[in-house]
């Protein structure tokens, strides 16, 4: 069981940047694949980013490649999406999620646990 806490997320200019966390509860974080997701009003979740246990094969959405940047901590069991040049159509509410494989894909329904989301709101 892994429990998941997303946190940094908030209200931004366009062109502005922040950083989100993921804190993860247990042992066993390094086991898991994890991802970003995001949802904005009216809309299905949507893939934003993933990356491996070992941190070194991230992968993103289109939409976000060249501007987010997933990494993550396993001795801090902490995941983070620094997400830079930030645009109205970002606005959405994050969330992470990890699957219980060390490799998964970019379908919500791969992954098992996820946190409550955190709001980012980009205003023009």
């Amino acid at each position: 069981q892994v429990q998941l806490v997303e946190s940094g997320g908030g209200l931004v200019q366009t062109g502005g940047s922040l950083r989100l966390s993921c804190a993860a509860s247990g042992r066993t974080f390094s086991r898991h694949y994890m991802g970003w997701f995001r949802q904005a009003p009216g809309k299905e979740r949507e893939f934003v980013a993933r990356i491996n246990w070992s941190g070194d094969r991230p992968y993103y959405a289109d939409s976000v490649k060249g501007r987010f940047t997933i990494s993550r901590d396993n001795a801090k069991n902490t995941m983070y999406l620094q997400m830079n040049s930030l645009k109205p159509e970002d606005t959405a509410v994050y969330y992470c999620a990890a699957a219980n494989t060390r490799y998964s894909g970019s379908s919500s329904s791969e992954y098992q646990y996820w946190g409550q989301g955190t709001q980012v709101t980009v205003s023009s």
